[in-house]
């Protein structure tokens, strides 16, 4: 097997690796090429590609988050992680903790650990690497990564997000919930809502983006009825999609551009956090993007008076 057989076979790894511990798809990406890079370079073949290359990878990304993490403390308004519509990395064996470890939740929660900290979290607990292999992926000694691991795996299991466990009464739910929002139907949606649901933006200050968000079934369900109907009068479209392994949407305008991203965290058969990304910065691997202001002004002329 040539030198790019191996790579492109472990590609898929890679990047989901890079992904969890950057939790941008962009700047993943750029990751595993400069990861490409370093390994057509190498003089001699390493006896294990995905050793090599897993560690490789690991230590990009740990420089580009801490160069990336300043970046984020200047962010305008909420930041969230890129969106992820399909993890290319397949392993039956850990489906479940690949997918949850791709939610919008648990990328969050990952922002709270050290690059150092999230890079052995990842390794260890999301792909079950051993301890010999994350030492020399990230430069410490198996003792030290050991109490990375633990530190990492403190906070994670403190406020690790749960997730209905039936994917399929997951995707009932957020298809009826996806319907209440075309009919603007307020006690549809007030139904399908937890009395402490949170609806948050991430617009980066590029797209229009609500303040603080929305909290609260009432507070929620109101505003969604209000602003919907009139976004599909003017030919807006949601297309229901699993959006970093949970149950969401893309939301497209009347030419099929994309305007944002929704996912829905579902837990005891309630909705408890919507995320939406409309930054166009996050979006454009998506598919192209709209003009969100040119549809916000549209969608107000034809929003009917008495709903404001």
């Amino acid at each position: 097997m040539t030198r790019t057989e191996e790579f492109e076979e472990l590609r898929p790894l890679l990047f989901s690796i890079a992904y969890r511990i950057l939790g941008s798809v962009s700047e993943a990406e750029d990751a595993v090429q400069e990861t490409w890079l370093r390994y057509e370079l190498s003089p001699a073949r390493p006896a294990s590609a995905r050793a090599f290359l897993s560690a490789v990878v690991t230590r990009v990304s740990i420089d580009v988050l801490r160069s990336a993490r300043l970046r984020r403390e200047e962010y305008v308004g909420p930041w969230f992680p890129e969106p992820l519509l399909t993890d290319p990395y397949e392993d039956p064996e850990q489906s479940a903790e690949l997918a949850d470890s791709l939610s919008m939740a648990a990328l969050l929660l990952l922002e709270r650990l050290s690059p150092l900290e999230r890079a052995v979290f990842v390794l260890r607990e999301v792909f079950a690497f051993g301890f010999p292999e994350i030492a020399s992926a990230v430069g410490r000694s198996e003792a030290a990564c050991r109490q990375l691991a633990v530190r990492a795996r403190r906070h994670m299991d403190a406020g690790r997000p749960r997730f209905e466990a039936d994917r399929k009464e997951r995707e009932e739910l957020a298809g009826r919930f996806f319907d209440a929002l075309r009919e603007g139907n307020v006690d549809g949606l007030r139904e399908l809502l937890a009395a402490d649901v949170s609806l948050v933006g991430d617009g980066g200050g590029k797209a229009p983006q609500w303040a603080r968000g929305f909290f609260g079934t009432d507070q929620v369900s109101h505003m969604l009825a209000a602003l919907f109907p009139p976004f599909f009068r003017i030919g807006g479209v949601v297309e229901p999609h699993q959006v970093n392994g949970q149950p969401g949407a893309i939301f497209r305008d009347r030419d099929g551009k994309v305007l944002n991203t929704w996912s829905l965290d579902i837990l005891d058969g309630r909705i408890q956090a919507i995320r939406t990304v409309s930054n166009p910065d996050k979006l454009g691997h998506v598919g192209p993007v709209a003009d969100a202001w040119a549809v916000l002004r549209e969608t107000q002329q034809v929003r009917p008076p008495d709903t404001d």
